[in-house]
């Protein structure tokens, strides 16, 4: 199956409405006890956020691509909208808050396992309106990626994107208020692993995915599993792809490269089941350095990972994608 057609050339690829972050990290050599103390070996700023890492992975991977967000004046945005002009990320309507601090986070990495502790802030002044978004932004792209902190300027683009028959993928890492106004206009949602069934109430996974399918009516909907890899549901079945096995540093960003690489698969028309191991590799090779936009891969590098490395294969979720049907 082909993820879907898309309009004819318009001025960008894709256009991506949502978060950025620039985050301080700190790496220490393993996790203490609740209480404890720890050295930190290295500690640096490291620009992120869903939305916006997802556009710098679809502008490394060649795509013509626009960010729309709001970004603080302090030195956290600074250092945002300076990669992202390094990106060669379209920025002409982020929105600068003058006295207003970026979005930041603490990141303690573990270094003996790379996975990361997140201490967050998101300041109000940073939220995004619906009128601050222009039908022509989201109508210049041939795809619109969303996440769902800003519900309403989320929803007013999606709708500007279903009008214009344009496809909307959407990341979603928690159950945001109101977002069910969101999720009919959506054609492509990967959520986290919890997202599902902390939505629906179906402690299941595979009938979570398929619930929210039904409901909404979203040609793909898929569950991101670590580095177990991705389980999604289209077409009436049910498509897992392991993870790949990397020298992981940090797992910081590994969803939102996934997102971007995914966005990048609808774009490029691939089949399900190569967009699941394309994006898995993307995100595999992000966790080989530190910070959330730490080794973007070329598609290159994503295919070397896709020849070379081994599988994280689930042995339960493998077991029931072979057999089970909703």
């Amino acid at each position: 199956m082909f993820l879907g057609c898309l309009p004819v050339m318009p001025a960008f690829d894709i256009v991506g409405v949502g978060l950025n972050a620039t985050d301080t990290m700190i790496v220490i050599p393993a996790a203490p006890e609740w209480g404890g103390k720890v050295p930190f070996s290295r500690e640096f700023y490291s620009v992120g956020g869903q939305v916006a890492t997802a556009m710098v992975t679809c502008a490394r991977l060649g795509m013509r691509t626009k960010y729309i967000g709001a970004v603080g004046d302090d030195l956290r945005g600074k250092i945002q909208m300076k990669s992202l002009r390094e990106s060669g990320i379209d920025i002409e309507h982020v929105r600068q808050r003058e006295k207003c601090a970026n979005q930041s986070a603490y990141i303690v990495i573990d270094q003996s396992t790379g996975e990361r502790t997140v201490f967050w802030h998101h300041a109000r002044c940073l939220e995004l309106s619906p009128e601050e978004i222009a039908p022509d932004q989201i109508r210049s792209a041939r795809m619109l990626h969303l996440d769902g902190h800003d519900i309403h300027a989320a929803q007013h683009a999606a709708a500007i994107a279903n009008a214009a028959g344009i496809p909307v993928s959407m990341d979603l890492d928690t159950a945001y208020p109101n977002i069910e106004t969101v999720l009919p206009l959506v054609d492509y949602l990967v959520t986290s692993t919890e997202f599902p069934t902390a939505f629906t109430g179906i402690g299941d996974l595979f009938g979570a995915l398929s619930s929210l399918q039904r409901r909404f009516t979203i040609r793909v909907v898929a569950a991101t599993l670590g580095k177990w890899g991705v389980l999604a549901y289209t077409d009436g079945g049910f498509h897992y792809s392991p993870g790949y096995v990397v020298n992981c540093l940090d797992t910081t960003g590994a969803g939102d490269v996934f997102h971007g690489a995914f966005c990048y698969s609808v774009i490029e028309r691939m089949p399900i089941r190569e967009a699941l191991r394309f994006s898995n590799a993307m995100a595999a090779f992000n966790c080989t350095a530190f910070g959330a936009r730490g080794a973007i891969a070329s598609l290159a590098e994503a295919r070397q990972v896709m020849d070379r490395s081994a599988r994280c294969v689930h042995p339960d979720v493998a077991r029931r994608t072979t057999t089970q049907r909703p």
